[in-house]
């Protein structure tokens, strides 16, 4: 599991790890969030109206799931079974309280906190994308002081502060863990 603040690198990281490794996959995640601009419904997310998440949890059909910020998230458990099954290693890329979740499922699960350099660098990295506004920034970076005091309850902690470093020491500890 990669779990970190939003900005930290998590899905930049994990394309990478993906480059290197056929192997490496992640579950498609449900979620009620808009998608953003490039993303597809069924590939980047499962994009569903609220109603129909919820209909999902009565059903006891996700492994863990979140409400993060206004909107859900969630693992499909027949995402991580299929994927298990065809001997793939899955990579979750998941907040802080879903990897709680996932690990008492999982308890032989890996999981690993992306680090940004600083909060000031994570700042101007969510500002970079473009995608929110300064008062959804605002609240990002409050989201990221609670998730970040969670770092030490994670198995590793990598800091990206350089890229290739980073997913170096992930792909390392994925494969030696």
């Amino acid at each position: 599991m990669l779990s970190g603040p939003s900005g930290c690198g998590k899905n930049t990281v994990y394309e990478a790890l993906k480059a290197l490794d056929p192997t490496v996959t992640q579950t498609v995640s449900a979620t009620t969030r808009a998608p953003r601009t490039g993303e597809t419904d069924g590939i980047d997310y499962y994009f569903l109206s609220e109603a129909g998440f919820r209909e999902k949890i009565e059903a006891d059909a996700f492994v863990e799931y979140v409400r993060y910020g206004e909107n859900y998230y969630g693992t499909l458990k027949s995402e991580v079974a299929r994927l298990l099954a065809e001997q793939k290693t899955v990579v979750l890329i998941i907040e802080v309280n879903g990897a709680r979740n996932v690990k008492r499922i999982y308890p032989e699960a890996t999981t690993i906190f992306i680090l940004p350099p600083s909060m000031e660098v994570l700042r101007q990295r969510l500002v970079q994308r473009g995608e929110t506004t300064d008062e959804e920034t605002e609240r990002r970076i409050r989201i990221a002081e609670t998730e970040m005091e969670c770092r030490d309850q994670y198995d590793y902690r990598v800091v990206n502060d350089d890229l290739d470093r980073c997913v170096r020491d992930v792909y390392h500890i994925i494969n030696n863990a």
